[in-house]
């Protein structure tokens, strides 16, 4: 049983969350991306608070900007430290010592879970990343390599001020194709039904805003024509390496995220595994939600 809840926490910030199993078991924290919500991890948060596949406290907030959170209008109020807080604080209500068993990201969420792991490392027992980029990687491709700044021109788009317009318009008429024109999206999985339309409208319904703030508000996207790329920051070393165990879940179909952004990633995460998924895409969790939990339970049961 799913349990829902609005959350505040110490910096101001509201987080409406969606949680499973005992409060005091140990912890597992899921982080969703764009365009989605924390209801997207509904079948991971029902299976990992079964006794028989470890019993942990799940709970998966929407971030900032998204669903019933706090969705504060200023650009800056989205930089990625202010998330990272939020997560933090969170953690802290629902774990006497502020630790995480696992934290579980996906996509934006990802984003924030290894900029968690590399400033919090000892609060995170294991890390799951599930197509996205670690930073150093990303900003390598981004700079340097035109596919990924192809793929990633959406960026852009969506940094635009008339975004939230443009994407509302026509019953969302520009966000559905995020979905279906991936690769095996377009005809694959049958993920995308009514009933899932309609729980999207809902979070897209109460605004829009937070989630283009984030594309505003992040420099690591492709330069415009004519830019240089000197506006995608080289971040230093001590900001990119992950000293966690690290298990990073990769659809290889993934029109936006390339698989050359996992070259040399262990260079940065040295306790790192890798699992590459063909014949899946960036909405992996959408589409085999049960793969995705046995392959995140073993690892987790890997010592």
């Amino acid at each position: 049983m799913i349990e829902t809840f609005q959350r505040s926490l110490p910096n101001g910030t509201t987080l409406s969350c969606r949680a499973t199993g005992t409060p005091g078991r140990p912890l597992m924290v899921f982080l969703h991306g764009f365009p989605e919500a924390a209801f997207i991890w509904d079948e991971l948060l029902e299976h990992f608070a079964q006794p028989e596949h470890g019993g942990y406290r799940c709970i998966a907030p929407n971030l900032r900007g998204f669903e019933k959170s706090s969705a504060p209008t200023e650009v800056a109020a989205y930089k990625a430290h202010l998330l990272i807080q939020d997560i933090q604080q969170l953690a802290a209500t629902e774990s006497a010592d502020g630790t995480m068993a696992a934290l579980v990201a996906h996509d934006w969420g990802g984003a924030f879970g290894w900029g968690y792991a590399n400033a919090f490392p000892q609060q995170v027992g294991k890390l799951v990343i599930i197509n996205s980029p670690h930073p150093g990687t990303f900003t390598r491709e981004l700079r340097h390599n035109p596919a990924q700044q192809q793929a990633s021109a959406y960026m852009n788009f969506l940094a635009r001020p008339d975004a939230e317009a443009l994407l509302s318009a026509d019953d969302f008429k520009r966000m559905w194709p995020f979905f279906t024109l991936m690769k095996a999206g377009s005809d694959g999985f049958g993920w995308l039904t009514e009933d899932v339309k309609q729980r999207y409208r809902e979070v897209w319904n109460a605004g829009l805003t937070g989630a283009c703030n984030l594309y505003r508000v992040t420099p690591m996207k492709p330069p415009l024509p004519g830019q240089p790329i000197d506006g995608i920051p080289v971040l230093p070393r001590e900001r990119l390496t992950i000293d966690v165990p690290t298990f990073v879940f990769w659809a290889l179909d993934d029109a936006a995220l390339l698989p050359g952004l996992l070259e040399g990633l262990e260079d940065y995460v040295p306790k790192l595994e890798v699992k590459k998924v063909p014949n899946a895409t960036h909405w992996i969790v959408h589409e085999q939600p049960q793969l995705v939990a046995r392959e995140i339970e073993a690892f987790l049961q890997r010592s």
